[in-house]
């Protein structure tokens, strides 16, 4: 026996186009397999043409000030992530170019610049001990005091530079004695500001460099003396996580205030006219030196006044 179509048998009459209907269904199976397998081989096959995406997200996570030498490396890959790949590292040359160039300005105006302003201050301290009459003095005596503030300016942008560079290299350093150390420079200050200091240092091993460590901790500690109030506290702990607190009583500081306070030549009153507060570099320099330690610094605004600061070191 013939098995012949729908049309053919008795439940389909030749003249109710049945057979069109059947015929259509059977063409229209293979393509209903078709979008079945394709539906079912959707996650893997965008698996497969996704799979340089991660490497890439894990590149960019990694760039900072410090490596911006990094780059995409999917030599096994073509087509549109490839070439999204190629444009991003022309992107960092063309960033790592900026960033250097900005760098190289800085490092060498800060070095033109100590020449004159060391023969400013020599030409002062002259004036002031040869005489010259009172007016003679006084003039002399501020020259000397915004020369000094001008040699603190140059020092911190030459530290910033360096620190914005990344480390050379680095050495298991001993953090507790470096915080023993500058609070010891610092004794005769505490104690014109009539400040109390409370101390909680743990023995601490970090992996940096030990000059621009130092000069983190007298960052903190300096603006914790100088943004205090007459027989406040100033608290130093180090330990485990994070490996240095800094804190102090002052005047309150607004939540909102906080971020800017890392930003150069940024100070809580904004004043760039107000010589007294410094130049601003502070925390920046403490930023820039715990980035390049592979660090993180945070800050919080004090319960009862003051700022606390928190250095994350690995």
């Amino acid at each position: 026996m013939v098995l012949g179509t729908f049309a053919d048998h008795d439940f389909c009459p030749r003249d109710t186009g049945c057979a069109d209907v059947a015929g259509g269904l059977l063409w229209s199976l293979p393509l209903v397999a078709t979008a079945v397998l394709l539906i079912w081989l959707r996650r893997p096959v965008a698996s497969w043409v996704l799979r340089p995406l991660p490497e890439l997200t894990a590149t960019v996570e990694l760039l900072g000030p410090q490596n911006l030498g990094q780059r995409m490396r999917l030599e096994q890959t073509d087509g549109e992530v490839r070439a999204l790949a190629d444009a991003v590292n022309r992107m960092l040359d063309r960033v790592a170019a900026g960033f250097e160039g900005q760098r190289r300005f800085a490092a060498n105006a800060s070095h033109e610049l100590r020449t004159p302003l060391a023969v400013q201050r020599t030409l002062a301290e002259v004036a002031m001990v040869t005489g010259g009459g009172d007016d003679v003095q006084r003039l002399a005596a501020q020259l000397l005091v915004v020369n000094e503030r001008n040699e603190r300016l140059i020092e911190g942008l030459l530290v910033l530079a360096e620190a914005d560079r990344g480390l050379p290299g680095s050495v298991p350093v001993r953090l507790d004695e470096l915080v023993d150390s500058v609070l010891t420079q610092f004794d005769e200050r505490l104690a014109e500001h009539e400040l109390t200091l409370r101390r909680e240092i743990a023995e601490r091993i970090v992996s940096g460099e030990a000059v621009l460590l130092e000069r983190l901790i007298a960052n903190l500690v300096h603006n914790a003396i100088k943004y205090n109030r007459p027989g406040g506290r100033v608290e130093v702990v180090v330990g485990d996580e994070p490996a240095l607190s800094v804190r102090n009583s002052g005047e309150r500081v607004p939540a909102e205030a906080v971020g800017s306070l890392f930003q150069p030549f940024r100070r809580l009153t904004a004043d760039r006219t107000n010589h007294r507060d410094g130049a601003g570099l502070g925390l920046s320099i403490v930023r820039s030196i715990a980035t390049a330690h592979h660090g993180r610094v945070t800050a919080v605004p004090g319960e009862d006044g003051g700022l606390r600061v928190d250095v994350v070191l690995p």
